[in-house]
């Protein structure tokens, strides 16, 4: 009968997933909260890559009768690991950084939209036009930049003061500010 335990197999069944859905959350939490801030900050596509690789080794360390909860935290500690090794090597090196995380893109510069740059992002203006009312601005004209974050977030840059002593541009590559840092 293929369809004898499609709602109930045993106690002992329940009891084992409940267990382990305990014990794998509780051993999660203390991972992460032991791998620091980054490790749940803003997601980009490394991050989003990484919760779902989680999501997935949690899920089956809780329902497969095969896994242990050892060999389930084995994976979970690797992939926590992983994450804490290549987030700090994207701290020594700008370009590991922009080819894990991405770079963020101009879509729209000194009121003009940069229509090339927004056929290759897949943004509308729209899009561009909805940030900038977001930002509480009533003109494009009105804004240095607005820019589409490596998370998929934009910017929206007001017109600079006089006196700007950095920008914060300067890492966006098509703003007439971009000076990036090199790579040692």
């Amino acid at each position: 009968m293929p369809f004898a335990n499609i709602f109930f197999d045993d106690w002992g069944t329940l009891g084992r997933v409940a267990l382990l859905a305990l014990l794998a959350y509780g051993i999660l939490v203390f991972m992460l909260r032991v791998s620091g801030k980054r490790t749940l900050s803003k997601m980009n596509i490394f991050d989003f890559v990484f919760v779902v690789a989680l999501g997935s080794a949690l899920a089956n360390t809780i329902l497969n009768p095969d896994a242990s909860l050892a060999k389930g935290m084995t994976a979970i500690a690797t992939l926590v690991a992983l994450q804490v090794l290549l987030s700090w090597l994207c701290v020594l090196s700008h370009r590991v950084d922009g080819w894990l995380n991405g770079t963020p893109v101009v879509v729209l510069v000194r009121g003009e939209f940069d229509r090339a740059a927004m056929r290759r992002e897949r943004v509308t203006e729209e899009e561009v036009r909805a940030a900038v009312r977001n930002r509480g601005l009533a003109s494009v004209k009105a804004v240095e930049a607005v820019v589409l974050e490596a998370d998929g977030t934009f910017s929206v840059v007001d017109q600079p003061a006089p006196a700007v002593e950095e920008s914060a541009l300067r890492d966006v590559a098509g703003h007439p500010q971009f000076c990036p840092d090199r790579d040692e």
